[in-house]
């Protein structure tokens, strides 16, 4: 993937170019330099394929251990001492975001639609799943974001906005780590 290989080539230019490996200096680079490519590769290709997943996820394994004192924890603690999430659980609270813009009428097409069902003890949110006979659309973005919708609590719901959403999911997916 070219957009992996940009991300991968700009990080080894930061560890080349950059002395100091404390988090002040390397963190801010990766963040604006890095992320942005891996992000995008998530967002707007969304890899079918699991080993173009770990690809990417591996470039920002790589990036998370160039941080000296972080070196010896694993990645998901590096992750949770930076404040970062997973390029999974980004995607997946990008997908979610979309959906809500979705539901709330920003956008003019109708791919999701609502369940009826008013007597439920969860969320009182659920989505219709879609039946499909082809493997290839289980990657499709209606097909991933219902499972997801249906399973969140009903505080991130029941969200007035979109930032509100947002730090909602991000204290939910804060504690799936």
């Amino acid at each position: 993937m070219i957009t992996a290989q940009k991300a991968d080539c700009t990080l080894g230019c930061i560890k080349r170019r950059v002395a100091s490996r404390l988090r002040e200096g390397i963190l801010p680079l990766c963040s604006a330099l890095v992320r942005p490519h891996l992000e995008s590769c998530i967002q707007l290709c969304s890899p079918l394929h699991r080993k173009d997943m770990d690809l990417l996820e591996r470039i920002q394994r790589r990036a998370t251990k160039a941080i000296r004192g972080l070196e010896h924890l694993s990645y998901e603690e590096r992750l949770r001492e930076l404040g970062l999430f997973s390029l999974e659980k980004r995607r997946l609270r990008g997908d979610l975001s979309e959906a809500f813009q979705y539901l709330m009428g920003a956008y003019k097409k109708d791919l999701l639609s609502r369940a009826c069902c008013d007597r439920r003890r969860d969320n009182g949110f659920r989505l219709k799943e879609g039946r499909f006979r082809l493997d290839i659309r289980k990657k499709f973005f209606t097909r991933r974001v219902v499972k997801h919708c249906n399973r969140l609590l009903r505080e991130a719901v029941d969200a007035p906005s979109l930032a509100t959403l947002k730090v909602r999911l991000d204290g939910a997916l804060s504690s799936l780590m």
